[in-house]
């Protein structure tokens, strides 16, 4: 495999599968099947999940939630999340771990940079829930800092769509794929990669990004066996 360390972003919103809300059993198993091979391999899994499936704080804040209530809510909706797909590997007979960037022993364990180690040298995939604790953050956000924190050599943004596009291929029929792009063409041409908190962090950081269609069993696998599927986000 071509990395040894690696931080999986989900989308929360592509767990509700064909559903328009909740979570899809089997988009639970689809994930946990493509995660397995690769823990198999010996690769060291951290993963961050949205919440978008369940509740979005932004969303709520305009419907007169108010925005820091609203982000916690969103907290708690991915830690639902992270319950699940640990749930999910356990009966596919994979170590996992939820830890909870909240204190909510029993539920997991606190998170921290010398645990999360310790876990995922001891051969664990683990999950990190609760977003970064505080509210005004994504999860994207999240996963930047986790990833930076536990030295993972790449992010994997897992999404629907296979890679970033000089437009929306939902929208625009002529827009085309990048095999590679940098940061700063992704700023200069004002794509929407991530959120630019996120994405200045690993800039900063140099955590390269790829982002892929993990819908499609067998992805993950491809992608870090080192085929060019999706777009490489590199400095």
């Amino acid at each position: 495999m071509k990395y040894k360390r690696i931080l999986l972003k989900l989308s929360g919103e592509s767990l509700q599968g064909s559903q328009k809300y909740g979570l899809s059993v089997e988009m639970l198993q689809s994930y946990a099947e493509q995660i397995k091979r690769v823990a198999q391999t010996g690769v060291q899994i951290g993963i961050v999940i949205g919440g978008g499936n369940i509740f979005r704080g932004l969303q709520g804040a305009k419907k007169g939630f108010d925005r820091v209530k609203g982000d916690q809510m969103g907290m708690l909706a991915t830690i639902i999340n992270s319950l699940a797909l640990q749930s999910a590997l356990e009966d596919n007979g994979v170590k996992a771990k939820v830890l909870t960037s909240i204190r909510m022993e029993p539920i997991g364990e606190y998170y921290s940079k010398a645990r999360a180690l310790e876990l995922l040298e001891a051969g664990y995939v683990v999950i990190i829930g609760g977003g970064t604790s505080n509210p005004y953050f994504s999860t994207d956000t999240a996963s930047a800092l986790r990833g930076i924190e536990i030295e993972a050599e790449v992010m994997l943004k897992g999404t629907r769509v296979d890679g970033v596009y000089t437009a929306d291929p939902e929208k625009d029929p002529t827009a085309v794929k990048f095999k590679e792009i940098t940061f700063d063409e992704v700023y200069a041409r004002n794509l929407k990669v991530m959120d630019m908190t996120s994405f200045t962090l690993c800039k900063e950081n140099g955590l390269n990004i790829i982002v892929f269609d993990m819908d499609t069993p067998g992805n993950l696998e491809k992608v870090l066996s080192g085929e060019e599927i999706g777009t490489l986000v590199k400095l």
